[in-house]
Parts: C-alpha cells; sequence; structure tokens
C-alpha cells in the first residue's frame, strides 16, 4: 500500500509531527510510506525521519537554500484554498496553496492523510480522485472556533474517513455530524523506550510539556511546595520551552522563588528524547487544564513511572486508570495533587507497583499496535472504495456565502493584524 502524510513542517518539535512520524515508520516495515512537508525552515528534521520513509518538502524558506522560496511574490499573498478558519493561516499563502495543490492531484497513492484541519481540507478539495482521504484530528474539536467548525461541517464530507486521538472526541464529531464521514478514534502511538525502566527509587517528580498557561504548571508548583515541606530530599524537574516572550518561565520562576523551593523544582528546558530523563524519576505529573491526548503521559508510563494527572478534558482518563497506574485529580486543584503526589511519595511499594502497572498498559500504545488499527481502517475503506468527491454548486455558493458573514462578523470584532509569513516550528 501506497501511504502519504501532508504535514505542516516536519523540521520542527511538536506532537503531531513526533506521531506522524511514530506512526509512517511502524506503516513503513511493510508498506510504501512518505511525508510531505508543506513548509521548511533547517536543512535536517530537529526529530529526525523515521526510517524506510521518504521526505519531500513542498515550500523552502531557508534564507540561505539555492532554491529558496522565501522571497517568492506568491507567498506574500494569502492563502486561498487553506482556510482562514485555521490558526495557521498566516504562514500559508498562494504559493502553499499552488504547490500543495499541484503536489496532490498528481500523487500516486492509495491513501492520503491531512494532519490539521488546514491541511484536510487542502486533501477533501484537491487530493486525486482515486485516493483514499483521511482527515486526523490531533487536538479536538471543541478546540476550534466557529468559522473553523463551519469549514469542517462542510469540507471534510469529502473525506472518507476521519481519526481522533480520543473516544471522547470521536463521540462529539459523530453528534456534530459530518455527513458520509467514517469517524473513527485511534490514539497516537509512543515507542518503546531504548532506556531501562525507572526503578522507583529516585527521588524525583518528572512534567514535560510546552511552558503554556494551559499546561498549568503553577498548580504543580504549589502541589510540590506541599511535598517538599514532608519530603525535602524530593525534587521536581520540569522540561520544556515556552513562547518567544518567555513569560511562563518568568512567572514559574518568580512563584518558585516566592514559595522558597529554591533548587527543589528546577525548569530544565528542552530535552529530545526524554526518555533518559522519564527514567531517572519515579513519578509523572501532568496539571494541564485541557489535553487532547496526552502524549508526555503515555511517555513517562512507557518508561515505569505512574502518573498523577488532572483528569482533565479529554486525554488523560482514557489512558490511566486511576488508582492502577496513575491517580486523576480535580483540575485546578493543588491541594489534591498535591495529596495525590504525597500519596506515592512515601509509600514506596505503591509507587513500584503502579509503575509496573504503567509499564504493562502503556504497551497498548506501541506504534506496531496503533499502526494495525490505522491500516485495518486504510484496508477497509480501499475495498468501498473513494466516496463523495465534489459539492453542488449551491451547496458552494451557500458555504462561500455563509464564510463570509463569519468571517465579516469576526473581522468587526478583532484587531487587524497582518498576516504572518515567517515559519513557526511546530506542527
Amino acid at each position: 500500500m501506497r501511504i502519504s502524510f501532508l504535514l505542516h513542517n516536519a523540521y520542527g518539535i511538536g506532537g503531531t509531527i513526533r506521531s506522524t512520524f511514530n506512526l509512517a515508520g511502524a506503516l513503513a516495515e511493510q508498506h510504501d510510506v512518505e511525508i510531505v512537508s508543506v513548509l521548511r525552515h533547517r536543512s535536517v528534521p530537529t526529530m529526525g525521519v523515521p526510517p524506510k520513509v521518504r521526505l519531500t518538502p513542498l515550500v523552502d524558506l531557508r534564507a540561505t537554500a539555492p532554491d529558496t522560496d522565501i522571497d517568492d511574490p506568491r507567498h506574500a499573498r494569502p492563502a486561498r484554498v487553506f482556510p482562514r478558519a485555521d490558526g495557521r493561516h498566516g504562514q500559508y499563502s498562494r504559493l502553499t496553496d499552488e504547490r500543495i495543490g499541484r503536489h496532490l492531484s498528481a500523487l500516486d497513492a492509495d491513501v492520503v492523510v491531512g494532519t490539521r484541519p488546514g491541511l484536510n481540507v487542502h486533501i477533501a478539495r484537491q487530493a486525486h480522485r482515486a485516493a483514499i482521504r483521511v482527515g486526523q484530528e490531533h487536538l479536538t474539536l471543541a478546540g476550534h472556533g466557529r468559522r473553523m467548525r463551519y469549514e469542517i461541517r462542510h469540507r471534510y464530507r469529502l473525506l472518507d474517513a476521519l481519526t481522533t486521538v480520543t473516544d471522547a472526541d470521536a463521540r462529539t464529531y459523530r453528534q456534530f455530524g459530518v455527513p458520509g464521514v467514517r469517524v473513527e478514534a485511534i490514539p497516537n502511538s509512543v515507542p518503546a523506550p531504548r532506556v531501562d525502566p525507572a526503578d522507583g527509587t529516585g527521588r524525583i517528580v518528572v512534567a514535560a510539556g510546552r511552558l503554556t498557561p494551559v499546561k498549568r504548571y503553577d498548580v504543580l508548583v504549589r502541589a510540590f511546595a506541599e511535598v517538599v515541606a514532608a519530603y525535602p530530599q524530593w525534587q521536581l524537574r520540569i522540561f520544556g520551552s515556552g513562547d518567544a516572550t518567555g513569560n511562563e518561565k518568568a512567572n514559574l520562576s518568580a512563584l518558585t522563588a516566592e514559595l522558597g523551593l529554591g533548587d527543589s523544582v528546577r525548569l530544565m528546558g528542552d530535552a529530545d528524547p526524554l526518555e533518559a530523563q522519564w527514567a531517572k524519576g519515579s513519578i509523572a505529573a501532568s496539571a494541564s487544564d485541557r489535553e487532547s491526548f496526552g502524549m508526555t503521559i503515555v511517555e513517562a508510563m512507557r518508561c515505569g513511572l505512574p502518573v498523577v494527572s488532572t483528569d482533565c478534558p479529554v486525554g488523560p482518563r482514557e489512558i490511566i486508570e486511576d488508582g492502577v497506574d496513575g491517580r486523576l485529580v480535580r483540575p485546578g486543584d493543588h491541594r489534591a495533587m498535591a495529596a495525590a503526589l504525597l500519596e506515592l511519595v512515601r509509600n514506596d511499594a505503591l509507587r513500584r507497583r503502579m509503575g509496573e502497572a504503567a509499564l504493562k498498559n502503556a504497551a497498548r500504545f506501541d506504534p506496531a499496535r496503533v499502526a494495525e488499527r490505522h491500516l485495518a481502517l486504510y484496508q477497509d475503506l480501499l475495498r468501498r472504495g473513494p466516496g463523495r468527491r465534489t459539492l453542488s454548486p449551491v451547496r458552494e455558493t451557500a458555504h462561500r456565502a455563509r464564510t463570509g458573514t463569519i468571517n465579516t462578523a469576526h473581522t468587526l470584532r478583532s484587531t487587524a493584524r497582518p498576516a504572518l509569513k515567517t515559519c513557526r516550528a511546530a506542527a
């Protein structure tokens, strides 16, 4: 089977990139797999390319590259096919519209897979008619604004299937209703670590992810202050970086100083791969207000760590079995988080038992197992044959009129900003 993934930027760092690489690498063991990166901003992908997987960029934004597209006048004009409602619209242009369209119309693949809403729209509108069209949702339907949800309802009906990373989001999509589109929940995958699992003796709690407000590291730091008060030998290590402003890192540093935690809480910056750092710890923690899945939770479990996580929408409750391989607590409640951490800190036997259960239970997220589920979906879709490939002129006209109304209303409520054409690293 020939399978082609369309990815925003395969050269950066991000959960969508990692999960796409994991899936593509597993599928490439038996199939012809390629990843097409719309944008390229560096010579070598930060996260590496899976063996046997071809990587092809469409638009080169390296200033020093011989065939750079950075000064192409078409890249200064806003995209028309890539929807304005997608948060990455500012990085897309008439040039990306043209390159993506040319690639998709000539694509000789059995299955073409999009990895974000704007790219799913491209596939719905432009992919070769004979190819099975599959969209992936790496976030959640609820996380998209009104304009994007309207675009999804209209355009996704030209897809053959949509995959979500949680059962909860699959149910939401089915209730939302996209006529004729099959919706399947298939989780992200995480490979087995290349290090020995944690042995439960390290006096370290590990957390990882971007330093953004939604991750609620402030809740975790306040909770850990209660842990340190009783067990001063323990340490909290937070891995990850924030946005260009660095505000969240500064806020967390100030909070750590205010609580007098000193070296008990350390902001470690980025580490890739992270598995060696997980293995040094004995407990993992996640205090997010929301998660579309929870890749770091699975990564920690695959290294043998029990995870204390907020029971936030929508991912953690589908990964952690409360009381067996981790604990689930109320979002935003630092005292509940502290109590769960202390339960594991003070009980060595419980900590080791939960860590062993985490290691065992997380095996279901192995790339080979997850790839089998994607492959079964692709094979079934191929047997059934492609679905709808065009929308009626009446429906298209109504959509354009409705979209114009929504966009005008949004513009009146927002401060106008110029389109951003710089290339960010994350997918």
